[in-house]
């Protein structure tokens, strides 16, 4: 069940609201086709601090994209990964990946005084 308590009110605002937040993005990309432990996230995602790596993992997860297992060992391991959902999720954002390669470059150029 997903943390959030605002109605949304279309399937876009749905999508927009699980990945609402600086990082999120960010860190699907990163368990794209694999899990990692906390700080292997944190080493991928520079300029992120742990209490918001944390509480976005913890959206995510509770959103339904993404898995967190604790292995119990000597000393506690966590991974998280993408569940279905969060795959699906991470598939319908290649479109919009694709969309700011191509706008970037454009964004780059100087901008002209006339405009």
């Amino acid at each position: 069940m997903s943390v959030r308590v605002r109605p949304t009110h279309c399937g876009l605002d749905a999508a927009v609201e699980v990945i609402s937040g600086k990082w999120k993005v960010v860190i699907l990309w990163a368990l794209a086709g694999q899990s990692r432990r906390f700080g292997e996230l944190k080493r991928l995602i520079p300029g992120v601090s742990e209490k918001v790596l944390f509480q976005h993992l913890r959206e995510l997860e509770a959103d339904g994209v993404v898995h967190r297992e604790s292995h119990d060992a000597p000393v506690v391991r966590v991974e998280y990964s993408l569940t279905l959902r969060g795959s699906a999720l991470n598939d319908a954002l290649k479109p919009l990946g694709a969309w700011g390669r191509e706008y970037l470059p454009e964004r780059a150029e100087p901008v002209s005084e006339d405009a």
